[in-house]
Parts: C-alpha cells; structure tokens; sequence
C-alpha cells in the first residue's frame, strides 16, 4: 500500500485463481478451433484467431460483469471477486489478440498507417446501421488497455481511491462500445452466430443481475428510520447476527453497525480500498473485514491496523432497552468512539 510499486505478491490462492483462468483460456480456445475446423475446414488461421479470441474475451468480459452483483446477491462468489482484477488483465489479453489480429488483416497489407485505415476506410458515421463499428472496437480496446495497465495497487494508491474507481467503472463504456461493436459487424459482414448469441445472453444475464441487485440496496435506501430527540432508530439487538452487521442509510451515506464481544459499533460502509461494502463483511481478529479484499478497520475508531493507514468515519450509538440509536452525525474519519456495551 506504499507509494512504492511491488510485483504482485503471489499465494497460493492467487496462483490457483490464475491456473484456473489460463486452462479454462486454452480449453475454451483449442474447443473453438475444433468446432470451427470440423463444421467449416476452409477457415483461415488468422479469422480462427479473430473469432476464436474475440468471443473469448466477450465471454470473459460479461463473466467479470455479473461476478460484482453475484456477490452482493450471495457471499458464496466472494472468491471469485477477490482477485478480479487478475482476469480483467487477462480478458484484455484476449481482447488485444483479437484486435491485432484484426489490424494486421484488414489495415496493415495497405500503403495507410493501420490506425489511420480504422477510422478512414470507412467513412460512414452518418449512418446508423453502416457506421464503422471496428472504430468502436478500437476504442473499447484502449479502454481496456487503461483499465489493465493501472490495475496494480501502486496506481490505486497514487491515483487515489475515487479516481481510479471513477477509471475502471468505465468498462460499462467499453462493454456498451463492445455490443455495438458486435451488432453493427454482423449488419455489415459475416459474423460468427456464436459470437452474437454469447452476446445477446450476456447482455441479458449482466443487466438482469444488476437490476436484482439495484432493487436490493433500493430496500436500504429506502428504509424510513424514526427520529427521536436528534437520533435515529436503527433495530433491535437480536435482528444483528455475531460479528456481523447490519446496513442503514443515514443523510445518504451508508452506515454499518456491528455487534461484537457484547458491543455494538457503527462505521461508515464504504471501504477505501475500492468501495467495498464493509456491512457485508464480518469481524476477523477484532477487526472489521472488507469481504471484497481483505481490507480491515477497528470498529471503535474505524482506523485499520497499523502499518496500514486507511481511516473511515464513525457514527456515535446508544440502547435503550435493547433497541439502537445512532447519532446521524458522523464523526471524523478515525476518531475513537466509545462501543456500546449490552
């Protein structure tokens, strides 16, 4: 987490992640070839590798889309959010595979700089249905490019938190970009039907799982919490699991109170790794745990353990009975506040 760039520090669990994405890569890619081949023998090597990795990295990207909401929706996917990143880096591989390839047959044989043919070679942008959608591919691949190359921590802690989460929420750009991208190409020329219908099911699956999980955290929203002397209603003792917690919107900001050790405290949700919800997380080693990284604070001052120096706000609670009042005026970042005991 220092201004200083590392290597990625490997374990045994990023090791197995990544095995995993390079074999089911070669399997996905010597099956395609296979099919391709048996059905359609006079495919040339270079469309091979033009489809072959396209609807690859298509496939991946719509994977690395619906694994966010997957995990919102059901903790059994945090494994595999854990280490996105490393299969975002990967799909840009596949996307770059494809792209080049797709340069060097269509743009580079010529007497024009090849990034000059994409946007001049055709030059309907007027049109709707002729517009040159490899002009989109091309954007949506520096997209990517940007996103993988800054997908390291030093970028995340030198870029600062939201402008680097503001950078790589454009891949919703891209994939936009991608779709048209695909649609457009197969109104203009052959196109693989495989390579539209992986697409027309990954739209529909990424969207349905987003919109799931937006009506879900419309409910925390929403919720109407009663004011009582300048503080707010939260629940009852019972209604928070063990070193869990429980997600209230307080002045539009979410807040999570943990029940812990016979104690209740309250932190702001937002963890500032890369804004993971800290109210789906639980209490490990008396810490506070991001269930997206692995991310920790103290409860009674929302500071992470040193040597590390991420601090996130803290909101002040009290019981009467056995019902929870917080204060909806949230204190500075890190400042101790005294848990309430019950």
């Amino acid at each position: 987490m220092g201004l200083d760039y590392q290597l990625v520090l490997w374990n045994k669990y990023k090791k197995a992640y990544d095995k995993i994405i390079i074999i089911s890569m070669l399997l996905y890619i010597i099956l395609f070839a296979a099919i391709t081949l048996i059905f359609n023998s006079e495919t040339t090597i270079e469309t091979l590798v033009i489809r072959a990795f396209g609807s690859l990295a298509i496939i991946m990207l719509n994977i690395i889309l619906i694994i966010g909401p997957l995990a919102r929706l059901n903790p059994n996917f945090l494994p595999i959010l854990y280490n996105r990143r490393h299969l975002g880096v990967s799909m840009f591989i596949a996307a770059f595979i494809h792209g080049g390839f797709s340069i060097f047959q269509f743009h580079a044989l010529g007497d024009v700089n090849p990034i000059y043919s994409i946007f001049t070679s055709n030059m309907d942008y007027n049109s709707l249905t002729n517009f040159p959608f490899q002009v989109l591919g091309f954007i949506a691949l520096l997209i990517l490019f940007a996103m993988a190359s800054t997908s390291h921590d030093f970028f995340l802690g030198n870029l600062s938190a939201k402008v680097w989460k503001r950078l790589h929420m454009m891949v919703y750009f891209a994939y936009a970009l991608i779709i048209a991208h695909v649609f457009l190409g197969a109104f203009q020329q052959e196109t693989s039907p495989l390579t539209i219908g992986i697409m027309a099911i990954g739209f529909f699956t990424v969207a349905s799982l987003h919109l799931i999980t937006a009506f879900k955290e419309q409910k925390i929203d929403s919720m109407k919490m009663e004011e009582q002397e300048g503080w707010l209603k939260v629940c009852t003792i019972s209604e928070i699991e063990e070193d869990r917690a429980k997600i209230f919107t307080v002045k539009n900001q979410r807040v999570a109170v943990f029940k812990y050790n016979g104690k209740l405290s309250a932190i702001h949700n937002v963890c500032k790794h890369q804004g993971g919800p800290l109210g789906e997380g639980k209490i490990i080693d008396g810490c506070i745990t991001c269930p997206w990284h692995g991310y920790q604070y103290l409860p009674s001052n929302g500071q992470s353990p040193p040597p590390f120096t991420e601090k996130v706000a803290t909101y002040q609670l009290k019981l009467e009975g056995d019902m929870i009042y917080i204060n909806p005026e949230a204190f500075d970042e890190g400042t101790e506040v005294e848990p309430c005991n019950y």
